[in-house]
Formats: C-alpha cells, structure tokens, sequence
C-alpha cells in the first residue's frame, strides 16, 4: 500500500516539477510572470484526447507533434505581445506588473475557447489503463511511462541547458541580462527561445496528465498556481529546485489524499509552501539576496 503511494506520489510530482521547469525558464530567463501558463497544459491535454479518442491514434504521437507546436506559439505570443512590454518597462518591476496584466487577459482568451469547444465538463481517455506489479505494489502502466517520459525530458532540457552553447547563453541571461550583453549574447532572442522552450515543456506534460488524470477546460488555474508554488518552494531560477520542490508536493498531496482525507490535499500544500517560506525565503534551492 505505501509503497503504491508512494509511486503514484513521485509519479504526480515528476508532472509538477516538470510543469514548473517550463515556468522558471519563462519567468528565471525572459522575467515574464505568465499566469496563462496553465491554459496551455490544458490545451495540450485537449490535444491528446484529439489524437486518440477523435484520430484513433497514441497520445504518444502527441509529444512528437503538440510540443513543437506549443513552441512556435510561445515563441510568436512572446514576439507579438510581450516584447513591446519589454520595451516600454522601464524596471524589471514594471515588466513583471505589465506581464501578469497582459497574460491574465491571455488567460481567459485561451480558456473561453476551449470552454465553447469542449464545454465545462470532465474529459479522460483510457490509454495503457493496465495494472503493473513492481515489488509486489500495483502501478497503472500509464502512470509510469508518464514518469519515464517526464524523466527523460527533464534530463534531456538539464543537458540542453548545460552541455550547449545555446543553454549556456540561457543561463547567463538568467543570472545577469546586462552581463550577458556585454559579451555579445542577444539577450532578446535567449528570452524569447526561453519563453517558447516554456511553452513545449508544458505542453509536453499536459499530454502526459491527460495519460491518467481527468481534465476540464477551467483546470489550467490549478496548475499555474501548483507551478507558481513548485518555483517559489525549489528557488526562482533555480531547476534543480524546482524538481524537488515538485516531488516533495506530489508525495505529501498523494499521501493526505490516501492516509487522512481527501479534502485536506490543497491544505497540505500550501501549509508546505509556508513552511519552506518561512524556513528558507529565497526557496529550498534559491540564492539569498544580499
């Protein structure tokens, strides 16, 4: 019994953290607070009940088509609309002020949408719903390849982000912006490649959520603030962080939910998110501001 918890705990917290990787890059590298992020894992999950349940084809398809996709759409709403922001904010401040209003009203554009075309109520599908046995625990098979996948995309943007010139070039911008001008990095392009990168990342874990979770289209709140929690618990910027983070959220909701009650879940996190605040202010991983 603990130990199916316990899967299906690291199983819930490898989406949250891979939710929140996209998110930190958006926020950490092109200083966007997009509080529409969620509305895109929505849409992703949207998109996956499409190739199976409408075309007869796998999910898995989705990842190879739906990612790429989200990419040139973050890429386009970041040179379309937020860029202008970029160059009007005279602080970073301000940029964070006029990005939250911006992709606020982004939100309910998006989420208007997929409320016409698919209505407010709950849709799943039924892909690898088949019962795994691993050291005598029950796991559902689309539970865990959801987990390998998450794991294999996480490792694959870690290495992207450190073993490429392109990543490095990120990194910098996220650490100092006026730095990396100076030695000739093209700070515009690294924020607008970020904020898309974002994008895929959470469109790629919105077809893994929609492998073993119900969805709807007023769900996309839900997971910008569980990615907004996940960032600010692991450290602002900070990815490593926010893989703990969001292992640490799906272990204790997974365990409320199963050993004391259900309806504590949303408690439980945010009691954990003021703890870590209280204990470490900058994060569990984050850099203190001196």
């Amino acid at each position: 019994m603990l130990l199916e918890v316990t899967l299906s705990g690291v199983t819930l917290g490898g989406m949250y953290a891979l939710v929140a990787m996209g998110l930190t890059l958006q926020y950490g590298v092109a200083r966007i607070m997009n509080l529409s992020y969620g509305e895109l894992l929505i849409a992703a999950a949207f998109a996956a009940l499409w190739f199976y349940s409408g075309l007869a084809l796998s999910p898995l398809l989705g990842l190879l088509i739906v990612p790429p996709l989200a990419f040139g759409l973050s890429y386009a709403i970041y040179r379309i609309l937020l860029v202008p922001l970029v160059r009007r904010a005279k602080s970073r401040d301000a940029l964070e002020v006029d990005s939250i209003l911006a992709t606020f009203g982004l939100l309910f554009v998006i989420q208007g949408v997929m409320l016409t075309v698919f209505g407010g109520a709950y849709y799943s599908y039924s892909f690898l719903s088949v019962p795994l046995q691993i050291a005598g625990a029950t796991v559902a098979a689309n539970r865990l390849l959801a987990l390998v996948l998450a794991v294999v995309i996480g490792l694959g943007l870690y290495l992207g982000l450190t073993r490429t010139r392109l990543g490095t070039a990120v990194r910098a911008v996220a650490v100092d912006p006026v730095a990396a001008q100076l030695v000739a990095i093209d700070v515009r392009t690294a924020s607008a490649l970020a904020f898309a990168l974002g994008g895929a990342l959470v469109a790629a874990a919105g077809v893994l959520v929609s492998m073993f979770l119900t969805f709807n289209a007023n769900l996309g709140v839900v997971f910008t603030l569980k990615a907004l929690v996940v960032v600010i618990m692991g450290g602002v910027g900070n990815l490593l962080g926010a893989l703990i983070a969001g292992l640490i959220l799906g272990l204790v909701e997974n365990y409320v939910a199963v050993f004391v009650d259900p309806g504590l879940t949303l408690a439980a996190t945010y009691a954990i998110f003021l703890i870590v605040l209280l204990v470490r202010p900058q994060g569990l991983l984050g850099r203190a501001n001196r």
